[in-house]
């Protein structure tokens, strides 16, 4: 199985800055979400409020994978299969599998 797309490194991939800053203020927003809960929970706010932010922060790396993906589509899989790397669309296949599973 395919380890990576073309421009990336052993499973790695070279990002571009926009792409970097999209992907990391989503993750800071939902890492900022995280403290706040952990400081609901220090301060024994109520259950439901509590479990409202959880449900944000779930929607936020929701969006977080989304963004992700689309990327990867853009670039890793759109190239591959132009230069004949159809395996790419058996390595897409199983992560939107495993990622249904969580949804």
């Amino acid at each position: 199985m395919k380890k990576g797309c073309s421009h990336c490194d052993t499973r790695k991939k070279v990002r571009s800055e926009e792409e970097k800053k999209k992907l990391l203020v989503r993750l800071k927003r939902a890492e900022g979400q995280l403290r706040g809960i952990q400081k609901m929970v220090e301060e024994d706010v109520y259950c439901p409020d509590i479990l409202m932010q959880v449900s944000a922060i779930t929607s936020a790396l929701n969006a977080f994978n989304k963004e992700l993906l689309a990327m990867h589509i853009h670039t890793c899989v759109k190239e591959d299969i132009l230069n004949g790397k159809n395996e790419t669309i058996d390595e897409l296949t199983l992560v939107l599998q495993k990622l249904m599973k969580y949804v």
